[in-house]
């Protein structure tokens, strides 16, 4: 194996064990929840006695330096009530630390589906999404065709919902993210997107995982363009 692709398979196998984590996981540290979660629910109690509840605003701050969300703000009071009863049912929950393992999860998935890395696709995906990822690779290379990717910055996911399903747990966000890409055919001539054009991707994801299992993963159950974008990555609609 060449040293050049032994390195990047390594950093692809540290990335979706971090991911793994950043998304969920069982530490140790459940019993203490974060301090922003107590404010979440102090606001949640501060507010069911208002008179405009539907006025809330919730701004959630932690101290996270080395990561690219210091913030979330949560405009709708029925999502900021289920992201408080989700704290209880999976006590090692953060909002913030999700929305940024999410942010690091689209990138990741994107990338990894231009590149038709189905190894590290399947262990961010479920079964569904994953089967139609594995198909529309395939239909590509039958093609001859292949897609370079790159994003430049996620720059927002956005909690739209959260809903609950027997033991699974399901949490839709939109995002909004700057990529490059290029579509090229067997020849390599480009057939679709412009290497020195940035395109704007809105997509909404919906993640999640079994609220008794073990395993901490959120994995991704379905994808969905929010808006239909030119010369971007095919990414399937799947679910």
């Amino acid at each position: 194996m060449p040293a050049d692709l032994m390195i990047y398979v390594a950093i692809t196998i540290v990335l979706v064990i971090w991911l793994r984590n950043v998304l969920g996981t069982r530490n140790g540290e459940e019993k203490d929840r974060s301090e922003s979660m107590s404010r979440l629910e102090e606001h949640i109690n501060n507010e069911k006695g208002g008179d405009s509840p539907e006025k809330l605003v919730l701004d959630l701050t932690e101290d996270m330096p080395e990561r690219n969300v210091k913030a979330l703000k949560i405009e709708n009071p029925e999502i900021a009530q289920k992201l408080v009863e989700l704290t209880h049912t999976l006590p090692g929950f953060n909002p913030l630390k999700f929305v940024n393992g999410a942010k690091d999860a689209f990138a990741m998935i994107v990338e990894s589906f231009a590149q038709g890395d189905l190894r590290t696709l399947k262990d961010l995906l479920s079964p569904g999404v994953y089967n139609a990822f594995e198909g529309e690779i395939h239909n590509r290379q039958d093609r001859g065709e292949t897609v370079q990717t790159d994003i430049h910055q996620v720059k927002s996911a956005e909690i739209l919902g959260i809903t609950r399903l027997d033991r699974m747990i399901f949490i839709k966000l939109r995002f909004i993210a700057e990529e490059t890409c290029v579509i090229r055919d067997r020849e390599g001539m480009i057939i679709s997107g412009n290497p020195d054009k940035i395109t704007v991707m809105n997509d909404v994801w919906t993640f999640g995982k079994d609220a008794k299992s073990k395993d901490p993963t959120w994995y991704l159950f379905e994808t969905a363009d929010d808006e239909i974008e030119e010369q971007k990555t095919p990414i399937p609609d799947a679910s």
